[in-house]
């Protein structure tokens, strides 16, 4: 398990080479305006002034060719999966099938069965709380999470330990928003059973070492799940190199349809895991006195799927894909760069969350307004940003605020759009200056 953390470190290494501009020279221009075109959203006033979305750590927008996806499904090959006979099903059932693949090339992930669909990261977590979690965490034991946790990857963890009698700790984080690696380290015990983290923080768009950290982990006979959802949107992804046990993430942050979700998990480990729920298509077979569950993934799949969801995240993938991922990564670099100057030419700002390694997210508080204000203001300008705790209300009290702004980019914004972001904020100075 070391060998796959030292891949994960040298992962990290080269998305954070790559993300800073260090492209190849024949690298195609990164063509924003008719990126923009693909979006019909972006066209769109608020107020009477052109929309400047700012909110993509909440959700993403989405691509014609995913609304084109869902629509083409629901209005030419509508049917249930794995059950019909006909055309329709057969159509339906291979769309779906194919969706699970182009995640599982995605995330570079080992096996199709690997991947199971839920209805969003938070629901993954849960799964894994209510089958790994409950099998392997007894009274006593300890469950380690960080400081820069979304309230899904600490709620479930707290409810299983008080369910077990078990301990959640928390790994602190510094003034600058990183991971405190030493104390990490030396939180990791005997008692530790499972590790629960952030890849990229929503709050503070930190960008943690997560190939280095299953490897601590690893080397300590702990298990990982690492929490994706901020980071698939923006950063190349390869499970592999990475090595962690389990990974979740959520379609509509990666420019896909709501309701859909991902949990990748080693096979042995979800071969070994409970039914997180039960009713058709989990089974093989059914008596009154026992059933026989289906094989993996179909086993965590009750009931009827989101059918267009996994379609709508499948052509979102593509999307991506034919934009590259690297160069996404790259062009982000940029405006988090450029957003990063705004902010700081603005009287009165303080950006919460000002570690190394960052990505697309702008968390700040101003001396002249509550961000709830800022908000409002900024709405007023068609600025579209998030203003409260943004369900990590433990880093927000870590920082001694009651909330922050925060403006989370994505690949189809513009510097153009920030320079309107800054302007706005000028304004709220104007107004409660």
């Amino acid at each position: 398990m070391a060998g796959a953390g030292q891949k994960g470190s040298k992962h990290m290494e080269t998305v954070l080479k790559r993300a800073a501009g260090a492209l190849p020279h024949n690298t195609p221009a990164f063509d924003v305006a008719a990126i923009r075109r693909d979006f019909p959203i972006l066209h769109t006033t608020v107020h009477g002034k052109p929309l400047v979305y700012l909110d993509n750590a909440a959700t993403s927008q989405k691509p014609q060719a995913v609304l084109d996806a869902i629509s083409r499904y629901y209005s030419e090959t509508n049917a249930n999966i794995h059950r019909g006979l006909y055309h329709l099903s057969e159509e339906a059932t291979k769309a779906y099938d194919d969706a699970r693949h182009k995640v599982m090339a995605f995330l570079n992930a080992r096996l199709k069965c690997e991947i199971v669909f839920t209805r969003g990261a938070t629901e993954s977590i849960n799964l894994v709380a209510q089958t790994y979690g409950r099998e392997h965490v007894k009274a006593g034991d300890e469950i380690l999470i960080t400081h820069m946790e979304h309230h899904s990857n600490i709620v479930p963890w707290q409810m299983l330990c008080r369910e077990k009698g078990a301990r959640l700790r928390v790994a602190p984080v510094t003034d600058t928003g990183e991971l405190d690696m030493d104390a990490f380290r030396r939180m990791i015990t005997d008692r530790t059973r499972l590790v629960a983290l952030t890849y990229v923080s929503n709050a503070l768009g930190t960008v943690n070492p997560v190939g280095e950290l299953v490897r601590i982990a690893h080397g300590n006979g702990v298990r990982v799940l690492v929490d994706g959802a901020q980071a698939v949107p923006h950063l190349p992804i390869d499970l592999l190199d990475i090595g962690c046990d389990f990974f979740v993430c959520s379609g509509h942050k990666m420019f896909g349809p709501t309701g859909i979700g991902i949990l990748y998990g080693r096979a042995e480990l979800l071969e070994d895991m409970p039914p997180y729920q039960s009713g058709g298509d989990m089974i093989l077979s059914v008596r009154f006195d026992e059933t026989t569950f289906n094989s993996l993934p179909h086993k965590f799949e009750a009931g009827t799927p989101n059918i267009a969801g996994a379609i709508g995240l499948g052509a979102a993938i593509d999307y991506v894909n034919q934009l590259g991922m690297e160069r996404i990564a790259a062009h982000e670099a940029g405006l988090l760069q450029y957003g990063t100057e705004v902010l700081r030419s603005v009287k009165g700002v303080r950006i919460i969350g000002n570690a190394a390694h960052k990505a697309s997210v702008l968390s700040f508080v101003m001396d002249a307004a509550h961000p709830h204000d800022i908000g409002q203001i900024l709405d007023e300008e068609g600025v579209a940003v998030r203003a409260g705790h943004h369900c990590a209300q433990p880093l927000m009290e870590r920082f001694d605020v009651p909330a922050t702004a925060r403006a989370s980019l994505a690949f189809y914004n513009t510097k153009e759009e920030l320079d309107v972001f800054g302007k706005a904020l000028e304004r709220v100075n104007e107004v409660f200056g």
